[in-house]
């Protein structure tokens, strides 16, 4: 039936789009993950009143994060690809997409992971001071842990976003379920191929989402 509804699908090519698609997105949330927990620690602690207490390197962390994040992503794709050629020697392929995904997508979860960090009570960082935790006890068993539910449910967001930036730099050539909807789909006038990659990208979302919210509350103690 489904070859009656999508007589131009090449299941193998599809099945080899989504696995790039799959491998795209988790490479990219991982290492988003690390460098936005670390850039949103860092715009935390430097902020006014926290335990690095530094105005300049608060403002140069900010406007970096404020500059990647505002730039449109099939933008910062062009923009990088001298930097993504110097770095893999190509821009064609799921790995070539990595930088532009991960810089795109860090800056704006370095965000949530600041906002996450500034719900939690002071009362609980103070009571650490006063009993004379170490910045790195601080970090480790205070703050990720109190705001761990606001970790997971912003890389949600994140790798959500993710899933239609990976589709965005299918566009230029980078794999995935967009390159294939794109060349396969779009510019061959097969309207259902494109409607079977949107149906996958929908899944793989309708997933990530699904995994994150169970995450999410079972994390959360209130």
């Amino acid at each position: 039936m489904l070859n009656e509804w999508f007589p131009n699908v090449k299941w193998d090519s599809m099945w080899e789009a989504t696995v790039e698609t799959l491998y795209m997105t988790a490479i990219s949330v991982i290492a988003t993950f690390i460098l936005g927990a670390i850039l949103g620690l860092l715009l935390f602690l430097t902020s006014k009143g926290n335990i690095w207490e530094n105005t300049a390197i608060n403002k140069v962390i900010s406007a970096f994060v404020n500059i990647f994040r505002s730039i449109p992503f099939i933008i910062l794709i062009v923009l990088l690809i001298p930097f993504t050629k110097l770095l893999l020697g190509t821009m064609i392929g799921e790995d070539a997409a990595l930088p532009a995904l991960i810089i795109g997508a860090a800056p704006f979860y370095a965000r949530m992971v600041e906002i996450g960090l500034r719900e939690i009570d002071k009362g609980v960082i103070e009571a650490a001071k006063s009993m004379g935790a170490k910045t790195s006890t601080i970090i480790w068993k205070v703050l990720l842990p109190e705001s761990m539910p606001a970790l997971v449910s912003g890389i949600t967001v994140t790798a959500i976003a993710l899933v239609g930036y990976t589709a965005m730099a299918g566009v230029i050539g980078a794999g995935g379920l967009g390159n294939l909807a794109y060349l396969e789909g779009f510019q061959r006038s097969r309207s259902d191929v494109t409607l079977m990659a949107t149906v996958i990208i929908l899944i793989i979302v309708f997933i990530i989402q699904f995994i994150g919210d169970i995450i999410t509350t079972k994390l959360d103690k209130r």
